[in-house]
């Protein structure tokens, strides 16, 4: 087994020294992209796409909402939304009411549901990659002066790809109700959110590396598999064959690494989930240090590869050790994410023995 060398990233002030053979970049920090966390994106609230005053009041309700599983979605840093749970494949449906404010006579000309499917890219707001759209017409011109419900169903909808809300990107489906006038249009969104599940890998192989600095340092770590769902344990060793460095302390850390758009108007994004200190103090030649992650705890997504063509995610495990002169050496280590089915869900077991066939 050929052993690569660890990369090192010095602080500042300190004197770099020669690293060679090393095909590893030093860690970065990139900034992200401004407005990125503006209110404008994420809100799952069902909302009015104008800010004046709208002549009458929609709600949409989905059917089953009690029994409907929902999740907890991360916005930003501080904001949480809920969002009603679906799978591909399911049928979407409920009602939408309509009720004119004052008893005031309202003129019309149409009524409307879409289930839309949309990747929106934060940093180019005039531009919505529209993937899906459905269509049903709700009532036909007239008049509306009082309260009125209208049932609708989007039957067995395909949802190819699982809803994803990143730094710079999010992917969402939502229900479009559009009461149209002659005037301005009163609108009014519900997002819901897809989960897309995935049968266990056929093959899993271990992560098995030699790595180090000439003459200064030599480890070996493993880890017992390389694709993880989402509540899975991590578990490894790492082995030190040399050590000549006086080392302060290791840890291990997930990284989420998000890209987005096409070269040369590409973005690439890193963030550091967490870090899981895993050694405090030097290690002595011939130390094995166990390693144990659950992943259960943290906020992760499953792997996206090139999802329509418009951006990834992609997870990397990175070993960091830390010597006495706050020098970090540090090793990444890609692993593959999946959202397994939870065994009590027929219809995700069922998704996922189609996606895995397919």
């Amino acid at each position: 087994m050929n052993a690569t060398h660890l990369t090192s990233a010095y602080t500042a002030g300190s004197s770099p020294q020669s690293i060679h053979n090393t095909h590893l970049r030093p860690q970065q920090h990139s900034a992200h992209l401004a407005d990125c966390s503006s209110p404008v994106y994420g809100t799952f609230a069902a909302m009015s796409l104008f800010s004046f005053s709208t002549p009458l009041d929609i709600d949409i309700v989905l059917q089953d909402t009690d029994d409907r599983p929902t999740v907890d979605v991360k916005l930003d840093k501080t904001r949480r939304e809920k969002a009603p749970l679906y799978l591909d494949g399911e049928t979407v449906k409920g009602a939408v009411t309509i009720r004119p404010k004052d008893g005031k006579r309202l003129e019309h000309t149409g009524i409307k549901v879409q289930f839309v499917g949309t990747i929106e890219m934060f940093f180019d707001r005039s531009t919505h990659h529209e993937f899906l759209s459905l269509q049903t017409e709700l009532a036909s011109p007239g008049e509306l002066q009082h309260p009125v419900t209208l049932p609708f169903a989007f039957k067995n909808v395909e949802k190819m790809y699982e809803s994803y809300h990143g730094i710079n990107v999010r992917l969402r489906y939502f229900l479009r109700v559009t009461v149209s006038r002659r005037m301005a249009d009163v609108v009014r969104e519900k997002d819901l959110w897809v989960y897309s599940y995935r049968q266990p890998p056929e093959s899993n192989s271990v992560i098995k590396m030699d790595v180090g600095i000439e003459d200064c340092l030599h480890i070996e770590f493993e880890y017992s598999k390389s694709k993880y769902h989402l509540k899975d344990v991590i578990v490894g060793r790492i082995y030190f064959l040399l050590v000549r460095l006086k080392i302060k302390h290791m840890e291990l850390s997930i990284i989420r690494r998000e890209t987005t758009g096409v070269p040369p108007n590409q973005y690439n994004e890193s963030e550091t989930l967490v870090r899981f200190e895993i050694m405090d103090g030097s290690p002595s030649r011939g130390e094995t240090i166990p390693i144990r992650l659950f992943l259960g705890g943290f906020d992760l997504t499953p792997t996206f590869r090139d999802v329509n063509k418009k951006y990834s995610t992609r997870y990397y495990l990175s070993l960091v050790l830390i010597d006495e002169d706050a020098r970090r050496y540090f090793k990444q280590s890609e692993i593959v994410l999946y959202r397994q089915a939870p065994e009590n869900s027929e219809l995700a077991q069922r998704q996922a023995k189609e996606i895995q066939a397919s």
